[in-house]
């Protein structure tokens, strides 16, 4: 089940907020955290702590942060031998603001990750050709996104894309080499110019890429659960109630759980609904990767609900 996570990594400044400020005012916060996220780390967290080989392939910068990152990556069990330091250039930081019912708004400043190359990748070629899936963000330079799709079609492993933060650069054509393309109904709505608030459309805006050529859009939804649609057949994953404390990080541990889960089984379906439960979890904590819950945690809250 070795997974390599080709991506971002920040440091989570989170701000529990009873309210965000109107410009020009000062507001007293209740609480505040710091912790390790950025997409790509959560998702290569998320794999690593639900039982997945991880390798990880990032750029940290030349400051404070990097060394709590490798160390972070390492904590969990995540294979660090290709997280290089840039030197003179900060770590990507992810200012989050989260208010009283759980929902989250976030800034991120990519700093040492648009450092990584498609050289960084010819780089760790040896170990990336052993690995049975490749997981890509858009919080890297769009050249190494496409460098990694390519290199993935090259060495047929499956390429799982997450079109986040969703951008009208990424080329489609590009994203149709790729196995799974795994947006949230923000990323969607942003990608196909169409309205996604219910299921219903939903559907019809993962459709409309279907018919562009995509062969697995898996569509996140938060709380209304995911959505699987191919040219053949459309599948929904109904949701699992939970209390939400914090949303942040819930859509990269979905995507980290559902990438283990497909690497050893190939069930599409079956790994969504885990990773649905994984990611139901998370959001009854505070945090993004300290969130995520432990394999048997996650196993025992799906025997409850059968």
């Amino acid at each position: 089940m070795k997974i390599a996570v080709i991506g971002s990594n920040m440091v989570d400044l989170t701000s529990y907020i009873t309210r965000m400020p109107v410009l020009g005012e000062t507001l007293e916060a209740p609480d505040f955290s710091m912790g390790c996220g950025g997409k790509g780390a959560n998702q290569a967290v998320a794999a690593a702590t639900y039982g997945a080989d991880v390798l990880m392939v990032t750029k940290v910068g030349d400051d404070l942060f990097a060394e709590n990152t490798i160390a972070n990556f390492q904590k969990a069990g995540i294979d660090t031998k290709y997280v290089t330091k840039v030197p003179g250039v900060s770590s990507g930081v992810a200012p989050i603001f989260v208010d009283p019912n759980g929902q989250n708004s976030i800034l991120i400043i990519k700093g040492a990750n648009n450092a990584l190359k498609p050289a960084d990748i010819d780089a760790a070629e040896n170990d990336l050709e052993s690995c049975k899936l490749i997981i890509l963000q858009l919080e890297i330079p769009l050249e190494t996104v496409y460098y990694a799709i390519e290199f993935g079609k090259m060495h047929h492993i499956p390429v799982l894309l997450n079109p986040a933060p969703a951008t009208k650069e990424l080329s489609i054509e590009k994203a149709c080499e790729c196995d799974f393309f795994m947006p949230n109904e923000t990323e969607l709505a942003i990608l196909t110019d169409m309205p996604v608030t219910t299921i219903e459309e939903a559907e019809k805006a993962a459709d409309s890429l279907v018919a562009r050529g995509l062969k697995n859009v898996i569509v996140t939804l938060g709380g209304q659960g995911s959505l699987l649609v191919t040219k053949t057949k459309t599948t929904f994953v109904r949701p699992f109630q939970v209390n939400a404390i914090d949303t942040s990080g819930a859509g990269d541990a979905f995507i980290g759980c559902f990438s283990c889960c497909y690497a050893e089984t190939g069930d599409v379906p079956d790994a969504m609904k885990t990773a649905s439960a994984f990611a139901a979890l998370s959001v009854t904590k505070r945090g993004t990767q300290k969130s995520y819950p432990q394999k048997e945690e996650v196993l025992t809250f799906l025997r409850n609900r059968r």
